[in-house]
């Protein structure tokens, strides 16, 4: 039921947080909180080890078809934990530690609101993981790119007021995209939908009131934003160009659907409302 954690929700969050937890390992070890950037074989000896009795946890907690959920969440907290260690020192690898906070985060969350808005498209592709394979290519990429620049630019790599535009710009696309998803409640989904089900409805309040398609518009400004962070100039570019030509192909199919589904209703609000992407006004159909 919207607006209420199931059994996959719950042991997504637990399992999050215990990988999370690994942020708290500098106070367990009475060291300092760039333990990631630290030299020595203490702080990664700590790490696997942690890892391994994170893992042996969820396994003996839980059954097969929800370890293969909370492993997953698990490794996201993991991410994000080892994402806010980074952060917190500084080292060179700081803005990265941000970042890691910014993907891990956004993945999870993912999962997390749709098993509370619409339970029923609930699955392992609701962590967005294995999205497509040009997204883990731009990721890869993105990663190749900051690794090259920081060994031969790397004064490129410390542009803080740049990194904290970035972040800032991962902020509002989040908050937006997941603003969207829960307004939308159990009309979002990953997925676009050919048939309309009984439950569907137009909706047109709260930040779709702003923008047709609020959910696209807080995802692109937080890939590119990303990039921003990481003061990857040629990735800024890249993802723009790549974002903005899958949501202009994205918007125009998803909106030939919504067209079929409530005829009138939509082109009179299309015509009202922008898309809130630059230079998309998605698709050229009349009734």
């Amino acid at each position: 039921r919207r607006g209420r954690l199931g059994q996959e929700g719950r042991a997504s969050l637990c399992s999050f947080l215990l990988g999370a937890s690994v942020a708290a390992l500098p106070l367990l070890l009475g060291s300092s909180p760039s333990l990631l950037a630290a030299p020595g074989l203490r702080g990664r000896l700590a790490l696997v080890l942690h890892v391994a009795g994170v893992n042996a946890a969820l396994l003996f907690i839980y059954p097969r078809p929800l370890y293969k959920i909370a492993v997953r969440a698990c490794f996201l907290g993991f991410a994000f934990g080892c994402g806010l260690l980074l952060s917190a020192g500084r080292s060179a690898w700081r803005h990265f530690g941000w970042y890691m906070c910014s993907l891990s985060l956004f993945h999870y969350s993912e999962y997390l609101v749709t098993a509370i808005n619409n339970p029923r498209s609930l699955s392992l592709d609701s962590f967005l993981l294995n999205h497509s394979f040009e997204y883990n290519l731009a990721a890869l990429s993105s990663w190749v790119e900051f690794t090259l620049e920081k060994l031969f630019f790397p004064e490129l790599k410390q542009i803080t007021w740049l990194s904290t535009v970035g972040l800032l710009m991962v902020i509002f696309g989040d908050c937006l995209r997941k603003a969207a998803m829960l307004t939308a409640g159990s009309n979002f989904n990953h997925i676009v939908q050919n048939e309309k089900s009984d439950t569907h409805t137009l909706v047109t309040s709260g930040v779709y009131g702003w923008f047709r398609h609020p959910s696209y518009v807080g995802w692109f400004y937080w890939s590119i934003g990303t990039q921003v962070l990481l003061c990857n100039p040629i990735c800024v570019v890249g993802y723009a160009l790549a974002s903005w030509r899958f949501f202009r192909e994205r918007i125009e199919e998803e909106e030939i659907t919504l067209i079929h589904f409530f005829g009138e209703e939509y082109l009179e609000y299309k015509r009202k409302v922008p898309s809130g992407l630059p230079f998309i006004k998605g698709v050229k159909l009349e009734l």
